[in-house]
């Protein structure tokens, strides 16, 4: 138990190290730049090194701030919509993704990969635009960002299950493309319910 405790706490500061140091960096490339140094062909001695090859970080990285972007999304339309099917299906992706990026931190933890620690430019720029709408607007613009985000995931899901080099990942990719399209088969029909 204390080793659990301690492995949470170093990571907790290795992320708030980070947050500190990352200035007017995005998250997701300061961890990828962080992943980058730790490569096990150029600095091992020094970093301790990665597990994996750079594209399967890369995927992490990727999978880890769209996940984080899922869950902050999914609180905001539980607060924001009155709508029935968007509070099921963002309840669904608190849940959903929730679940897989404690898996995911996992798996980069025993690797060694640095994720970021919170939601990229891209999505804060998103949540930013979706916190300032309201009603009908708020439903749509959520649902579109919906069906957008869950389209690249499903590619980015798809693709590491096919040329990952790294077991886990592509494990984790495999198990997790057929949940994200489960997402957008409801996600498409709730954009066509608001038509």
């Amino acid at each position: 138990m204390k080793k659990l405790i301690y492995a949470i706490a170093l990571t907790g500061a290795a992320f708030a190290f980070q947050a500190c140091n990352s200035g007017n960096k995005d998250a997701k490339e300061t961890a990828d730049s962080m992943n980058k140094a730790k490569d096990t062909t150029n600095n091992t001695a020094a970093t301790g090194g990665i597990a994996v090859d750079q594209k399967d970080a890369k995927f992490a990285t990727t999978a880890a701030g769209g996940g984080m972007a899922e869950v902050a999304l999914g609180k905001l339309a539980l607060e924001k919509s009155t709508n029935a099917q968007i509070k099921e299906f963002a309840t669904m992706m608190v849940n959903d993704h929730g679940k897989a990026n404690t898996e995911l931190i996992g798996i980069a933890q025993a690797k060694n990969i640095t994720l970021p620690d919170m939601v990229d430019e891209e999505h804060q720029k998103k949540m930013a635009d979706l916190e300032k709408k309201t009603g009908k607007d708020f439903d749509k613009a959520y649902v579109d960002a919906m069906v957008d985000g869950h389209k690249s995931t499903l590619k980015l899901m798809q693709d590491e299950a096919k040329d990952g080099m790294d077991a886990e990942l592509k494990a984790f990719a495999s198990k997790t493309a057929p949940v994200v399209q489960g997402h957008l088969d409801m996600i498409n029909k709730i954009h066509d319910s608001l038509k």
